[in-house]
């Protein structure tokens, strides 16, 4: 088993609290008497381009296996039709349960209402899945807070505020530029609405000038949440509002993978050398060439989402929905699908600054000194 993505399989066991009544979505569960081993559970993660859902699918499938489950871990390379065929084809084969992590939020209705017929209950993983009534349940972290994060990680790296909320002693104005992840992503608007209500005001002041004018989601957006194109769009932004030798001195980056793209359209225009600081970029994920480049001084912070932690709520949202039960949800308000407000489990996020690496990400065992040192895991 991978160190990385060892979880405290007691620990999901323990936590596994549900409430004494059936599902309301797509099944009921299946019989109590079932053993794990003739049991299957259906994984099916969005791509192995990123770091953080390789950590995923591997520990979300290690957990499960642990407990005995059978385990169909899939991936579709960002490609929605292969995502979709791979569901229908779990759903064929009789998953006991489905757990989805959706490329595109809205695109799998067909295979929801397929899960529904066949009494397979389909958890949410991370992303929430839209527009249909058959998604039993949500794991996630509290996105929006996510975004709040990411916000005041950029005010106080530009020294606007302290690291525990007070003023700071800048006053600006800073230049500032925003990006956004991929639209058909449901978690990109709650990032993008928890950080645009923290930076608002400060906008609002003057404080921050947004010097593209660009700052509607639609116009800052990254499809897919691609590193390259997001490269492209901090080029342009640099040619287009930055030619007459102004700087920018921030970004608002939410996704590690982003940030790297960001950084290197601004390496490239002279940032990070002598006498031209490196802007103050965010990021998420605490992907490990990320956190290298934290520890070097040159990404400002990211936001670190304990995928351990994330896969163990996934664990005990199915073993409840395989024991005919409802999991325990500790927010039932916020996640809107569209249809119907989607139960969920939602958790903390910690920020992660340079001297945090250590504490949060070393002592913790999801990095070891030596992988922050090197920049890539050791597997």
């Amino acid at each position: 088993m991978n160190r990385r993505f060892v979880a405290v399989i007691g620990g999901a066991v323990l936590a596994l609290s549900v409430a004494a009544c059936g599902g309301e979505g797509a099944g009921g569960g299946t019989e109590e008497s079932a053993a794990p081993e003739d049991l299957t559970i259906g994984v099916s993660m969005p791509t192995q381009t990123s770091e953080r859902w390789i950590a995923d699918g591997d520990s979300v499938r290690e957990q499960l296996e642990e407990l005995g489950y059978g385990v169909e871990l899939q991936y579709a390379n960002n490609d929605i039709p292969t995502q979709s065929q791979q569901v229908d084809q779990m759903i064929t084969q009789g998953a006991d349960v489905l757990i989805i992590a959706a490329i595109d939020g809205t695109a799998l209705s067909s295979q929801l209402q397929a899960a529904a017929d066949a009494d397979i209950p389909v958890i949410a993983y991370d992303r929430l899945i839209r527009d249909s009534e058959h998604v039993d349940f949500y794991v996630s972290f509290d996105n929006y807070r996510v975004g709040v994060a990411q916000a005041e990680a950029l005010l106080t790296g530009l020294g606007l505020r302290t690291a525990d909320g007070q003023p700071g002693d800048a006053a600006g104005p800073f230049t500032i530029e925003l990006f956004a992840g991929s639209l058909d992503d449901n978690n990109a608007h709650f990032f993008f609405d928890g950080a645009m209500d923290t930076l608002q005001p400060y906008i609002d002041d003057g404080s921050l000038v947004v010097r593209s004018g660009q700052t509607d989601i639609e116009q800052v957006a990254i499809l897919r949440w691609e590193q390259e194109t997001a490269q492209r769009r901090m080029e342009d932004l640099l040619t287009s509002s930055y030619n007459d030798g102004s700087r920018v001195d921030g970004v608002l980056s939410p996704y590690d993978g982003l940030s790297r793209g960001i950084i290197t359209a601004l390496q490239n225009a002279g940032y990070g050398a002598a006498g031209n600081p490196m802007a103050v970029v965010t990021g998420q994920d605490a992907e490990i060439a990320s956190v290298k480049l934290i520890s070097d001084g040159v990404q400002n912070s990211t936001i670190f989402k304990d995928t351990r932690l994330l896969a163990e709520q996934a664990v005990v949202a199915a073993e409840a929905f395989l024991g005919g039960e409802e999991p325990e949800a500790n927010d039932t308000e916020t996640y809107d699908n569209g249809v119907k407000v989607v139960p969920s489990y939602l958790l903390p996020v910690e920020t992660v600054y340079a001297d945090d690496i250590q504490p949060i990400l070393v002592d913790s065992g999801y990095f070891t000194a030596e992988e922050v040192a090197a920049g890539q895991t050791e597997s």
